[in-house]
């Protein structure tokens, strides 16, 4: 375990010094900040809008904005934050071979499956913190603007997709362990992204799929019922376990 504490402190100092901890804690804050303020600035827009657009002849509608139109633009938000997550992250084993630090560390006795838990618990921790951080100050500014009791399993949406996230995670580390450069890992991981969005798409298979997850938002007005989505979840988790034991088979039989 101590090896284990060590080489997590070793990343997040390497998070830290490298910029990424900033970058994210600015992003996820600001996001968090922008999802209300974008809703609360549309009637604000529109009416500008109206007036620009009132000597072409087109009508500009009023648009009636509460909790809900908050939490659209968090859930359409999100998708954006987890692409620069990804992004920032796609490289954390791949600049190890190209450095050859993993070398260093496997020949003083550094357990092979240890590299891969100690990246994957420091992706999974900021993604953790980052994450719950944008969700609890939107649901602060939301609740302060609107009221947020008005809408029905407001965590749950939320939980689903956090839960998308951390399988994208365990997919990068996999191909990370495959993948000597992180454009290729990230061309692999669009490949598989877009591989399950098509099979999401068959109704058979839609159900099974973590792309389903991404669909939740209708949970926020009581269309849909949480039981519709716990199939995906359990897909995710054992898809998400599977990746990691499969992150540790294959850097155990990679050459270094």
């Amino acid at each position: 375990m101590k090896q284990l504490r060590a080489f997590m402190n070793k990343e997040f100092m390497e998070c830290i010094r490298s910029g990424k901890m900033l970058i994210l804690l600015i992003l996820f804050v600001l996001f968090g900040m922008m999802n209300p303020a974008i809703a609360k600035l549309t009637p604000w827009m529109m009416e500008m809008m109206s007036d620009r657009m009132g000597s072409t002849g087109l009508a500009v509608t009023a648009v009636e904005v509460n909790a809900l139109t908050s939490w659209t633009q968090f859930y359409k938000n999100i998708p954006l934050l987890l692409i620069i997550f990804l992004l920032l992250f796609s490289g954390i084993l791949t600049t190890e071979y190209q450095k050859g630090t993993l070398i260093n560390m496997i020949t003083k006795g550094m357990k092979r499956w240890k590299i891969i838990a100690s990246k994957e618990m420091v992706m999974l921790l900021c993604w953790t913190a980052g994450y719950w951080l944008c969700y609890g100050i939107t649901y602060g500014y939301t609740d302060f603007f609107w009221d947020n009791s008005v809408l029905t399993k407001i965590w749950f949406p939320a939980l689903c997709l956090y839960l998308l996230g951390v399988w994208l995670i365990t997919v990068i580390l996999l191909l990370s362990t495959i993948f000597r450069s992180s454009s290729s890992v990230l061309v692999m991981a669009l490949g598989i992204f877009a591989v399950v969005y098509l099979l999401g798409l068959l109704p058979a298979l839609s159900s099974y799929m973590p792309v389903r997850l991404m669909e939740s938002t209708g949970l926020l007005t009581g269309i849909e019922g949480a039981d519709q989505y716990l199939t995906a979840i359990i897909a995710v988790l054992l898809l998400s376990l599977g990746n990691t034991v499969a992150s540790i088979i294959c850097f155990n039989r990679s050459e270094i």
